[in-house]
């Protein structure tokens, strides 16, 4: 635990450094430190940012803690492009490793309640959005209420893209908004929910090869050998989905959509660190 935090502080103030970030020279918290809390929070708390905020202060990690409302208010200052700038600057690290140039791309649920609980939904009211957050989990069988991690990781397990989207946005549609900043010659698999012959073909102009799982009559089937070989690395992802569900808490407890949000990312950060 004393090696993650002391990464994951030096992590945060080493990249504010190089981004020029200057914190005003009365805060009695940096914002390395702000930062550093809801990534400790995410790996050893849950996302529980108050028991990572206390035992950072116990056990002397943080010399001058600040109270939970103030704490709350310089969270959410930081601008959410700072999050995914650190999050990008992680995944280049993990593609100029990665000499194998495969990559795997699928979705996670995340909900954000119980279905019985839809109705009386806070965070993304379902007379305000209607279905949009209402999705359906092919694999288990049933519906959820909340949101979708569209995740891409490298062969060996590396979260490098990510996007956040609805329940009810299909697979395919997501891919195509994520930027696929990946070396030249990268065969990205996929499963059925992200066939589409036109995107494969453009991916292709640009050095990239998708390869999704093929439905039953499909116009382009897959040569049985490229699809025995091609499965063991589709189901590598759901081993890195179990990682990243062991993270998070029986409910990821939010106030606003954009703090519930900001956990998903700060999970997502938290377990990058981890694969370094």
């Amino acid at each position: 635990m004393d090696d993650t935090i002391t990464t994951t502080y030096y992590l945060c103030d080493e990249f504010l450094k190089a981004i020029g970030h200057r914190d005003d020279p009365q805060v009695r918290l940096s914002t390395a430190e702000v930062m550093t809390i809801p990534l400790v929070a995410c790996a050893f708390f849950s996302g529980n940012l108050e028991a990572s905020r206390s035992f950072l202060d116990q056990y002397g990690y943080i010399p001058k803690a600040i109270s939970k409302s103030r704490f709350n208010r310089r969270l959410h200052a930081i601008e959410p492009c700072l999050w995914r700038t650190l999050f990008d600057v992680l995944a280049e690290g993990f593609k100029r490793e990665h000499s194998e140039q495969t990559y795997v791309v699928d979705s996670l649920p995340v909900a954000v309640c119980d279905n019985i609980r839809i109705r009386r939904c806070k965070l993304y009211p379902p007379e305000e959005h209607g279905e949009a957050f209402r999705g359906y989990i092919a694999s288990k069988r049933r519906y959820f209420y909340g949101l979708r991690v569209h995740l891409v990781v490298s062969g060996k397990g590396e979260p490098v893209e990510f996007s956040l989207a609805a329940g009810s946005e299909a697979d395919v549609k997501l891919l195509k908004e994520l930027g696929l900043d990946l070396p030249e010659g990268s065969t990205i698999h996929a499963d059925k929910g992200y066939t589409d012959y036109h995107y494969e073909d453009l991916l292709k102009e640009v050095g990239l090869h998708l390869k999704a799982q093929r439905k039953k009559r499909s116009k382009r089937p897959m040569a049985a050998w490229e699809e025995f070989l091609s499965k063991p690395t589709r189901q590598y992802i759901e081993t890195v989905f179990s990682n990243l569900s062991a993270l998070f808490a029986r409910r990821i407890h939010a106030v606003t959509p954009r703090g519930f949000e900001l956990k998903i990312v700060c999970f997502l950060l938290a377990f990058s660190i981890q694969c370094l």
